[in-house]
């Protein structure tokens, strides 16, 4: 699987304008500012390929990058407060008839900062996906940002975080210093492979 190919494809504002899915979904799913673009931008090994906001809460659709073999599918980051009620439930309608739709999802790689514990969205996120059986990764960003004890010290207490997700995959990792990110791509790559070996 060749990640410096990908291309942007199509944004889509409403989910009844999203085409039927003929291609392996990566889906990435987080908060406002939790680093989305900057990840997605280095699994493709591209400067600015999606778009990082210098406003959080900015992405209001769902952008879709064409790597041939597969899309990578940024839905609008989610959690980020100065947005009005009436746009939040765009975006939640938005993304639930996407998730809705009969989807050829090969990933979802949710996202969540490891400095921190993960937020009331996140874990509703986790348990969405963990209870509708989704094949997920949580890909965990800013690992640069802690030194060696700090690190351990947030991989125990994720493991309390997530007791109540057995055989959860956490991937630690880091957009400004690749760290975890041939990992994740790994994973990836052989999530196309089995939903390919499936279909």
């Amino acid at each position: 699987m060749n990640f410096q190919t990908a291309e942007f494809k199509a944004s889509y504002g409403r989910s009844d304008q999203i085409p039927e899915s003929d291609l392996p979904e990566i889906i990435f799913s987080g908060k406002s500012n939790v680093g989305k673009s900057s990840l997605i931008n280095k699994l493709l090994n591209r400067k600015s390929i999606a778009k990082v906001s210098a406003k959080p809460g900015k992405t209001a659709t769902i952008n879709f990058f064409d790597l041939k073999n597969a899309y990578f599918v940024d839905l609008p980051g989610y959690g980020y407060a100065k947005v009005s009620q009436s746009e939040k439930r765009r975006w939640a309608d938005l993304v639930e008839g996407y998730l809705s739709q009969e989807r050829n999802v090969a990933l979802v790689v949710q996202i969540c900062d490891m400095r921190h514990s993960p937020t009331a969205d996140d874990m509703t996120m986790i348990d969405y996906l963990y209870h509708n059986n989704y094949n997920f990764i949580v890909a965990l960003t800013k690992k640069d940002k802690l030194k060696k004890t700090q690190l351990m010290k947030r991989l125990e207490e994720l493991k309390d975080e997530f007791a109540d997700y057995p055989d959860i995959t956490l991937c630690p990792c880091s957009s400004e210093n690749g760290d975890g990110i041939d990992e994740i791509r790994t994973l990836i790559e052989q999530s196309v492979e089995d939903t390919d070996t499936e279909s």
